[in-house]
């Protein structure tokens, strides 16, 4: 029997690469939903290869003028997950959230009833309401599969287990490639410019990321993410910088074994494993790389060149709306930089100088109880740094 299933964000990077995988295995799999903000040229390529009949369009705008020619065309087409949901009552054995951004949160959440297995690729939803999306698993008893290629890693050397572990890890590290501007000095971060902060030395990443990998504001998110998954404290959880991307995670365990995981520099391996979890198949991969393999280059963190380091000392031990504010601080400002109204370091500066005001420092008290508390405040604090910066 093929198992069902669904992509939320199929237009992304992580949706396209899922739905390739897919399609050299269609024997196994049944696309049966698919979602778009407003890529309409490709969702159509998609329906078409992979004769889907259900699909979300989150864009207003797209959804009213596109919603006729799908029906005309015998498609399902819904503005969002709540009308899908009320109308179809499919099971999804597998469901790939990789909607970004905040506004991902609630299709992450809404989706969890109505699947089996369900990996999420949406660094927000897990930084900011993690604890939220961890009730909703809980009951109903849907199982979470961390598709990040760091998380993933940290789960395999886990032997896929999640709860109950922490009492056997002493460290997770992190690795981070230091992006593309990893041996520039000081003085010469000033000057980078939007067009080469989005090219990523080793991945094929979107704009805002590939920013966040260059400030290592991304590794930040990864940490914020792992001890939310792993129910871990800070202290337990460290980054290294590792140009070359081969190593993803290190556990050192308390019985004085550790463990480390390598592969490729290809999202296609976490997704294939997510989604073949009993190695129903096998992944063709290149061969160990025994010159990276003997000088993997790891190396600690240089707050002067990444100050952001500096935010982890910063964090609440307990989830509260504070990782909201670094969020929406932080997507604010990368996106005044990627329209040229701030320079590179900037970011940095702004982030750290921004959440400690008074008014945002309140919200670590804060646990969140619903997404629109999570959506206000990520609207507020956007709106903050928008004037203060005009």
């Amino acid at each position: 029997m093929k198992k069902i299933i669904g992509i939320l964000g199929s237009t992304g990077s992580i949706g396209k690469t899922t739905l390739n995988i897919i399609s050299k295995n269609s024997n196994y799999f049944e696309v049966k939903l698919l979602s778009t903000n407003n890529n309409i040229k490709l969702i159509k390529k998609q329906i078409k290869k992979f004769k889907v009949k259900n699909i979300i369009i989150h864009d207003l705008n797209s959804f009213n003028q596109n919603k006729i020619y799908f029906r005309k065309k015998n498609i399902d087409v819904f503005h969002d997950i709540n009308s899908f949901q009320l109308s179809k009552k499919i099971k999804f054995d597998y469901v790939m959230c990789s909607i970004s951004g905040l506004k991902g949160l609630e299709p992450t959440l809404k989706i969890i009833k109505s699947s089996k297995n369900i990996a999420i690729a949406n660094k927000e939803a897990i930084i900011c309401g993690w604890n939220l999306i961890k009730d909703e698993l809980n009951k109903f008893k849907t199982n979470f599969l961390p598709v990040d290629s760091e998380h993933f890693s940290i789960w395999s050397l886990l032997n896929k287990q999640i709860d109950n572990q922490k009492d056997k890890i002493e460290m997770i590290y992190l690795t981070a490639s230091g992006g593309p501007f990893f041996k520039f000095s000081l003085n010469k971060l000033k000057n980078i410019k939007p067009k080469q902060a989005i090219k990523h030395p080793n991945w094929k990443m979107g704009k805002k990321i590939s920013v966040d990998s260059s400030t290592l504001m991304n590794k930040i998110f990864e940490v914020i993410e792992a001890k939310n998954i792993f129910d871990l404290e800070y202290k337990n959880i460290k980054i290294f910088i590792h140009p070359k991307s081969y190593v993803h995670g290190i556990v050192k365990f308390n019985n004085g074994l550790i463990k480390l995981l390598i592969h490729e520099t290809s999202m296609k391996i976490p997704i294939f494993n997510t989604i073949f979890q009993k190695n129903e198949k096998k992944f063709k991969s290149k061969k160990i790389n025994i010159d990276i393999l003997n000088n993997l280059e790891l190396s600690d963190v240089d707050n002067k060149k990444f100050p952001v380091i500096n935010l982890l000392k910063d964090m609440s031990k307990e989830l509260s709306l504070f990782e909201t504010v670094i969020v929406s601080a932080n997507d604010e400002l990368v996106d005044l930089f990627l329209k040229d109204k701030i320079k590179f370091t900037d970011i940095s500066k702004n982030l750290i100088k921004i959440i400690k005001f008074k008014e945002f420092l309140r919200y670590k008290k804060i646990k969140p109880k619903n997404i629109d508390q999570i959506v206000k405040l990520n609207n507020y604090v956007r709106l903050k740094i928008k004037s203060l910066s005009v």
